[in-house]
């Protein structure tokens, strides 16, 4: 079981799913968890946790709001600052690129890719000074391997891969380390509306012949985390899908 007591860790996109599940598996590891959404989170959530997560509302597309109140949150009493920061929170709009309007392939860049540098930045410049820190960005397969219908997520997703390099480069002598995990096929309320014969279909191209649990992206991204010399890294977490 790798510890995380008295360890902060904020994780975007946190109110269900992947995101959900990585908070969980933080508290479980004794973090103090700092759960992320563009809306209210529910109480019967907050409830699930060992230690009550704190929570912040905002929209990681927008810049300014997202470096506001990050700077809120350092400015409280006693706030200790962020160990781990999880970059999860992502959307998608899948269209045909002959059919994908310009602002359909921007929506998704802006925030899947620009607002995983909104939230970074003003957290990566506090890393610098406190010396210590550890980034795990979400990026998928489909940046590694493409996937019709699906440009502008791909697009979103590889950039991700170039980011985490790059950023890895810039914050290695501080002492921070910065990952990324390409997650598959996972089970969420989107996989699960699949007709059965799609899902079929996707199966034979998995050489585990099932579909993720978000546990499992759990997982390894506690392990990046945790992992001392491990840096500017792109774990897949698919069954085989991309080998």
């Amino acid at each position: 079981m790798m510890d995380f007591t008295d360890q902060t860790v904020l994780v975007t996109g946190s109110s269900r799913g992947i995101g959900l599940a990585i908070a969980k598996a933080f508290d479980a590891a004794g973090a103090h968890v700092i759960l992320h959404a563009r809306s209210a989170i529910a109480p019967e959530i907050l409830a699930e946790f060992k230690q009550t997560p704190q929570t912040l509302q905002f929209d990681i597309a927008d810049a300014e709001a997202a470096e506001a109140t990050i700077k809120a949150l350092y400015k409280q009493a006693d706030f200790p600052g962020i160990d781990v920061l999880i970059n999860n929170a992502g959307i998608t709009k899948d269209q045909l690129a002959m059919a994908m309007t310009p602002a359909d392939f921007a929506q998704v860049i802006n925030v899947n890719l620009n607002g995983t540098f909104n939230v970074t930045q003003p957290i990566f410049k506090k890393m610098i000074r406190q010396r210590h820190g550890a980034i795990v960005n979400m990026s998928s397969v489909i940046g590694l391997m493409g996937n019709m219908g699906q440009t502008n997520y791909a697009a979103s997703k590889a950039g991700i891969i170039g980011f985490t390099k790059s950023l890895a480069k810039e914050g290695a002598r501080r002492g921070i380390r910065v990952n990324a995990i390409a997650p598959g096929m996972i089970m969420s309320d989107m996989t699960a509306v699949l007709p059965e014969e799609t899902q079929t279909e996707i199966l034979k191209n998995i050489p585990l012949s099932r579909f993720g649990e978000a546990s499992e992206v759990a997982e390894a991204a506690l392990f990046l985390a945790h992992s001392s010399y491990i840096t500017g890294q792109t774990l897949t977490v698919d069954g085989g899908l991309y080998i």
